[in-house]
């Protein structure tokens, strides 16, 4: 429940309180503090939560009773003695109190200046807007013990020698330029060559218009990673970085570049768990699918163990979930279905392993039947045409007709033939799955 994945509006609202605490009401107010965020974070509630609305009980005031002492109520007091002891009691506390409201202060300059930075983002009227989020993205492992509570104990500000102060190395860019080619870091990178938040939107806006105009997949991918490697150096997270990476791995997906949908796969679901809204559904179809892909049972049951009956419910999910249902069955007549009708993009992703349940599925065919019709092989697979289906029984050894002379719609495969073959090179082609970048 790290603070760097808290929504703009609950960061002011700390910022608030933390001002509004004083000695008298500090402690009972950090613990509210903290079961308040705790909760919500429980329920998946702080970015629906309308935080402004938000009152802590212990920072109410409270009622003062007006009492009139009587003569006789208390023994008379050496006024000597009782101001010499007001003055070394406050004496002795001056400095603590004065300490601890300092921490509180400072807390609160903190959480006040990086939120204005973030409301003048959000009405476009600077584009130092950035620097608020160069304190969003905190995935270091370095600073974990660091960032668990924004209050934590009143020694906060004397920093930990033995841990790095990532803040002192967070970079705000002030490049202006559009389009910037990626170059792996090597060196410390510099602002001037960092573009801030606002132009990096700019960017996705112009590489979309691109896309759209069929421009090569290799300068895009190019530029995303350029895009995104400025969201990493000035930490910034949140949910236009999960935008950036969903649309990269989509274009990933349709330009078969396994590589770098897998890279973005793996960011999302970090992303996706911190709490930042995206397309979570359609991307855990995704995930499903990639590991039917790779057979990774163990993992497969273990995640989707962990779906929600909510998640199930959604199309994607659910359709990722009946190929599931029909690779264990055994089902291919429901599986091509399937891969016709996939929602999204997963037919992309099915796409990978779609040849070796096809040469699964002959193997079964080619031991019922003793011919069966090229049309019929071509129907239930799943392949655009005759000719493809014939090239890919040629390219599997399987291309063995009663009639090779025939037109390709009268034309009947020897099954016993075809089927010699089959085993063989499924045992050659696909009783291992290599899949690039996975992670």
């Amino acid at each position: 429940m790290a603070s760097t994945s808290w929504p703009p509006q609950l960061k002011d609202w700390v910022a608030k309180c933390l001002g509004q605490m004083t000695d008298s009401n500090k402690k009972d107010a950090q613990d509210e503090l903290r079961q308040v965020i705790s909760d919500a974070f429980t329920a998946h509630t702080l970015w629906t939560t309308d935080w402004n609305g938000v009152q802590l009980q212990s920072l109410l005031p409270k009622p003062t009773l007006s009492l009139k002492r009587k003569m006789n109520d208390t023994a008379p007091v050496n006024k000597k003695a009782k101001k010499s002891s007001l003055k070394q009691i406050t004496t002795g506390t001056a400095s603590l109190n004065l300490n601890d409201q300092a921490v509180l202060n400072r807390r609160a300059e903190r959480f006040q200046r990086e939120h204005e930075i973030e409301r003048q983002k959000s009405t476009n009227s600077s584009l130092k807007a950035n620097a608020h989020n160069s304190h969003l993205f905190s995935n270091n492992p370095w600073n974990a013990s660091r960032s668990a509570s924004p209050f934590g104990t009143s020694d906060e500000p004397e920093a930990d020698p033995n841990v790095i102060d990532w803040d002192r190395f967070t970079i705000v860019g002030t490049s202006s330029e559009i389009f910037k080619d990626y170059l792996r870091l090597t060196d410390a990178p510099k602002p001037e060559t960092i573009r801030p938040y606002a132009v990096l939107r700019e960017t996705l806006v112009q590489l979309k218009k691109r896309w759209r105009e069929k421009c090569s997949y290799n300068w895009i991918c190019n530029q995303l990673k350029s895009l995104r490697q400025d969201l990493t150096v000035q930490r910034i997270k949140n949910e236009f970085t999960v935008q950036v990476y969903e649309i990269h791995a989509r274009m990933a997906l349709e330009s078969n570049d396994m590589v770098e949908y897998n890279s973005c796969q793996a960011t999302l679901k970090t992303l996706y768990e911190l709490g930042i809204p995206g397309k979570v559904e359609e991307f855990t179809g995704y995930r499903i699918l990639m590991l039917l892909h790779g057979r990774n049972r163990s993992e497969l049951n273990l995640y989707v163990g962990q779906l929600t009956p909510k998640q199930k419910t959604d199309q994607a999910v659910q359709h990722a979930l009946d190929v599931q249902r029909s690779l264990s069955m055994g089902n291919y007549h429901a599986l091509f279905l399937l891969y016709l009708n996939a929602p999204n993009m997963g037919a992309y992703i099915m796409d990978h392993f779609i040849p070796r349940e096809r040469v699964k599925a002959l193997m079964i065919i080619t031991k019922a039947y003793r011919t069966i019709s090229l049309s019929f092989i071509q129907n239930e697979l799943a392949f655009d045409d005759l000719d493809s289906t014939i090239k890919f029984l040629e390219e599997h050894k399987a291309a063995h007709f009663t009639n090779p002379g025939s037109p390709n719609s009268e034309k009947i495969i020897q099954c016993k033939s075809a089927a010699a073959h089959l085993g063989q090179v499924f045992e050659e082609k696909y009783r291992k799955v290599g899949i690039r970048g996975a992670v």
